[in-house]
C-alpha cells in the first residue's frame, strides 16, 4: 500500500483507490453483502432515503455500487453501458456485477421505465463504454457526495484522511 503524500487530500486519495479498490476481491464480497442486508432494511420498512434527488438521483440510498460496478465492468467483453435495459442480461449477470444489481434493485422498488423513474440511469446508458460511464460516476461522487459538508461530517478522519 501506498502512503499518500501529506498535501494529499481526501478527495484525491479516494478517487486514486476507486479502481484499486473494485479490483480487490474482498471489495465485491463485502460490498454485495453489505448491499444485501442494506436492501433487505429499506424494502421492509421503506426507510426515507437522506438528501434524496427522487427520480432525478441514481438510486435513492447508495452510489458507490454505480462508481464501484462501473469500473468492476471497463473490461468486460459482453456487457455495455445499454446492456441495462436488456432484462435477460440483468437476470444472468445482476448478482455477480455491482452496477447491474443497483439497476435491478431501482427497477424492482420504482415502477415505471428508467426512463421514467431514474433519467439519470436511463441518460447513463447512452454512453459508449464503461471507462467514460466510471470517470463520470467519480466526478459525480465528488460533487454529490465528497463534497457536501452535511454528508462529510459525519465521515470519520485520522491521521491519513485529515479534515482540511
Amino acid at each position: 500500500m501506498c502512503v499518500p503524500p501529506a498535501d494529499c487530500n481526501l478527495l484525491h486519495i479516494v478517487l486514486q483507490a476507486v479502481p484499486v479498490l473494485c479490483c480487490h476481491p474482498a471489495v465485491p464480497t463485502f460490498s454485495f453483502r453489505y448491499l444485501e442486508l442494506m436492501r433487505h432494511v429499506q424494502t421492509t420498512y421503506w426507510l426515507e432515503p437522506a438528501g434524496s434527488h427522487g427520480v432525478w438521483g441514481l438510486d435513492d440510498y447508495q452510489f458507490l455500487p454505480f462508481v464501484w460496478g462501473s469500473a468492476q465492468l471497463i473490461h468486460h467483453p459482453l456487457i455495455r453501458p445499454k446492456s441495462i435495459h436488456n432484462e435477460e442480461l440483468l437476470g444472468i449477470y445482476g448478482d455477480d456485477y455491482m452496477y447491474l444489481a443497483g439497476v435491478k434493485f431501482v427497477k424492482s422498488v420504482k415502477k415505471g421505465s428508467l426512463h421514467e423513474t431514474s433519467p439519470m440511469l436511463d441518460d447513463v446508458s447512452s454512453v459508449l463504454n464503461w471507462q467514460k460511464v466510471n470517470s463520470g460516476m467519480i466526478k459525480m461522487y465528488q460533487v454529490e457526495v465528497l463534497s457536501k459538508f452535511p454528508i462529510m461530517q459525519h465521515f470519520l478522519f485520522g491521521t491519513m484522511l485529515p479534515f482540511q
